[in-house]
């Protein structure tokens, strides 16, 4: 298994070590149909034996069920696994549709709180704030999260989503090691909107979710009949009419170049994001254990300068049509 250091630790020393490639969690639980909790145990502790570490998951998946899903899987095998969860976006149990942000300090405590029980562990990770609360100064929440340091529930801080500005100040209260935002092929953001630079001049590793754009740069989704009912992709600006048709034109060159590379299109989408930098860190998500073979792969494709531009070509950072989350939730992104 490749590593990568994530970020740095108080006083600049070099961060812990996570696999290149991480497994992103959430749609085992939520968000995507077709939940199978034995098979998605089974992938965790697959990833595991892999030698991936990364697991990443959070309380608003299920909500609540993710986490607890992840705690069963890493059961006896606590030293394998590099656990990062997420807090901050609130939903209701009983009207999961229903969306709240919350960073003030004493919901941050009772988060962590929560998520170590399900998770059944005495330490996360890394701990991210997943969407900044625009009503609580960013000072505040990271105050708040910096003590769970002290007190040993928490090894490292995270930000998601967070916009450059918010990143520096949140960063003179303590380390923050990552930051998780939406980083791939289709989704160029970090690059263009101060996030990748705020990050590379303190030092803040990124770590890309939905490296394979939500599924669809794998080349398996061919149209928006391919979503179950229940698939919130199908509510997805990128996914729906003319954008899909466009969009769908571009991964079918995706297609070509990987076919052209010997790998598939989601090994060529996962090692262009690797290729961005040592910095980053891809956390793709699945629950098979067959797609995990088919990422991990992606550590075998190497990308040289003709190849990258040749890419670049094909997807430049405007190539994609629609925005990638519906309006209500858009103005959650880069605050």
């Amino acid at each position: 298994m490749q590593n990568r250091t994530l970020g740095k630790n108080i006083g600049g020393q070099p961060g812990p070590q996570v696999s290149a490639l991480g497994l992103g969690c959430m749609g085992m639980s939520d968000f995507y149909s077709g939940r199978d909790d034995i098979e998605s145990i089974a992938t965790i502790q697959h990833a595991l034996d892999r030698g991936l570490t990364l697991l990443d998951t959070a309380d608003m998946y299920g909500p609540f069920l993710n986490e607890e899903l992840v705690g069963k899987a890493i059961k006896g095998r606590r030293e394998d696994a590099f656990i990062a969860t997420k807090f901050g976006i609130v939903r209701d149990p009983n009207d999961p549709t229903k969306r709240g942000v919350s960073g003030h300090p004493d919901y941050v405590r009772k988060a962590c709180e929560g998520s170590l029980k399900r998770l059944g562990v005495e330490t996360i990770d890394l701990y991210y704030q997943h969407r900044v609360d625009t009503s609580v100064p960013i000072e505040d929440t990271v105050g708040a999260m910096a003590k769970l340091v002290s007190a040993g529930k928490v090894r490292y801080l995270g930000l998601s989503e967070a916009s450059g500005a918010t990143i520096e100040r949140a960063h003179a209260v303590h380390p923050i090691a990552a930051l998780q935002s939406e980083f791939s092929l289709w989704t160029r953001d970090p690059q263009t909107n101060g996030m990748l630079d705020a990050c590379r001049k303190l030092g803040i590793s990124l770590v890309a979710y939905s490296p394979l754009g939500r599924g669809f740069l794998t080349g398996a989704i061919r149209s928006p009949e391919d979503f179950e009912a229940d698939d919130y992709r199908r509510g997805s600006p990128r996914f729906q009419g003319d954008n899909f048709r466009h969009n769908l034109e571009l991964v079918d060159q995706v297609q070509k170049l990987a076919s052209d590379k010997g790998c598939t299109p989601a090994q060529l989408a996962l090692a262009w994001v690797l290729a961005q930098g040592d910095d980053v860190v891809a956390i793709p998500g699945t629950k098979h254990r067959s797609r995990l073979d088919e990422n991990l792969g992606a550590l075998d494709v190497k990308l040289g300068a003709a190849e990258l531009k040749a890419i670049e070509a094909v997807f430049p950072p405007d190539a994609a049509v629609g925005t990638r989350y519906a309006e209500a939730a858009m103005h959650m992104v880069n605050v």
